[in-house]
């Protein structure tokens, strides 16, 4: 059975059309200088593209990908580490790119919620 590291690196050699047209637009910190991996692993999954410092994994899905429950293990694994996953189709790519690209940098550059959010109400004394 191929290692996590032998998958993703014959994902990236293989890689679509769709994730190429993505990639050339992700790489080299192009968005707002966002640093983005792509075929990335992550624990027991290869994710298409992942930004660590912003805890963002972006996801590309086909007609494989139509059964709705198909990765909702996946997801739920993945935010448990906490990552937000965004999942596009590829054919949002295709005819709208500019827009998915803005989604992406959006979703990025907002400040992720605190971890140990205080109660309702309740201010640290000082």
């Amino acid at each position: 059975m191929a290692s996590r590291v032998e998958t993703a690196r014959r994902l990236r050699r293989d890689q679509t059309d769709v994730e190429r047209k993505l990639w050339f637009r992700l790489r080299d910190r192009w968005p707002n200088g966002l640093k983005f991996r792509r075929q990335m692993p992550i624990e027991s999954y290869v994710v298409d593209f992942c930004c660590v410092s912003a805890r963002l994994i972006v996801e590309l899905d086909g007609g494989q990908h139509a059964e709705p429950t198909s990765d909702a293990g996946r997801t739920v694994h993945l935010e448990k580490h906490r990552y937000l996953i965004l999942r596009f189709w590829n054919d949002d790519v295709v005819r709208n790119v500019e827009g998915v690209l803005e989604t992406i940098v959006t979703t990025a550059s907002q400040e992720a919620p605190h971890p140990n959010p205080l109660p309702d109400g309740e201010r640290e004394r000082v």
